[in-house]
């Protein structure tokens, strides 16, 4: 009668056996983790640890020593015109582009999802301003916003009068949001399409049985289907355009008369122009808090679709 002998622990030895190779793959897991990680603790982890305590020290001038003064940064932050202005136009500004890029980029990716001549192609330059860095983006269309530029050159050729773009304050902002929706459009349209790849066939076949038309079957099977998707897309989508920097500060710097201060923009004139290093740290917080809050919103959306 031959008796079992087993490992360590109870185990048997194969699996004793396999548990000191996985331990043994652990140092080359993390080797290959640590790059992320010190990114993430370096980019990420780190410098929101640092605004939130500048936020609570005054640091005058930006050089040390400092000085603890608690939540007085936000009290007088909070009762800072421009400060209020930059969060009322990044509201604004939010309420007009996110819907927009979405609703544009769900239109592009359903007609580039269908089989059309070219549409490859088409996607392909629709995508293409994604891969342009957003400083070059907004140097190319400074030049075309220009008064001499093509944009107002087709406005001639059409008997309208210059326009202002980005120094005319009712059209600055505008134009603003054009450049971004150019730049993220794109990106956008990409994550829809996979979406629209995974939904089966059969059910757009069903509905074609029971009479559904091209609308009906758009709205009862495609948008529920990208539900998660839309959802996913939107707050991604927001807090993106939360946190636009470049082509405010390249095309306008806020301007006219703070038309198109976002509040990335106001962060960069307390901590850069003025020295402001805790007022431009108590910023950042409630980018931060805003940016959570978003976050937020977007696991309870998404947890109610996957009811």
């Amino acid at each position: 009668m031959s008796i079992r002998t087993t490992g360590r622990a109870g185990a048997p030895p194969a699996a004793a056996r396999s548990a000191r190779r996985r331990l043994g793959d652990l140092p080359i897991a993390l080797t290959f983790l640590a790059p992320a990680v010190l990114a993430a603790v370096l980019l990420r982890l780190w410098p929101t640890v640092r605004a939130f305590w500048d936020s609570l020290h005054n640091t005058p001038l930006g050089v040390e020593p400092t000085h603890w003064v608690g939540l007085e940064q936000f009290r007088t932050l909070f009762t800072d015109p421009d400060f209020l202005n930059s969060l009322k136009i990044t509201a604004l500004f939010g309420i007009v582009v996110n819907p927009l890029q979405i609703l544009t980029a769900l239109a592009l990716a359903v007609i580039f999802n269908e089989r059309i001549r070219g549409g490859g192609l088409m996607r392909t330059l629709v995508f293409l301003p994604v891969a342009v860095p957003q400083s070059v983006s907004a140097v190319i269309w400074a030049v075309a916003f220009r008064p001499d530029g093509p944009l107002n050159g087709v406005l001639a050729r059409l008997g309208i009068p210059s326009q202002g773009f980005l120094t005319s304050p009712g059209q600055a902002l505008p134009s603003i949001i054009l450049v971004v929706s150019w730049i993220g459009v794109g990106y956008w349209m990409m994550f829809l399409i996979a979406g629209l790849k995974e939904i089966d066939p059969v059910l757009y076949e069903a509905a074609a049985l029971d009479g559904a038309g091209r609308w009906a079957r758009f709205r009862h099977v495609t948008v529920p289907q990208l539900a998660r998707q839309i959802t996913f897309v939107l707050v991604a989508d927001t807090i993106s355009n939360l946190l636009v920097f470049a082509p405010v500060n390249i095309l306008t710097n806020g301007g006219p008369n703070g038309r198109t201060d976002l509040i990335m923009n106001d962060v960069f004139n307390r901590a850069y122009n003025q020295g402001d290093i805790g007022s431009a740290a108590a910023a950042t917080v409630v980018v931060v808090v805003i940016a959570l809050a978003i976050v937020l919103i977007q696991f309870r959306l998404i947890s109610r679709g996957s009811d």
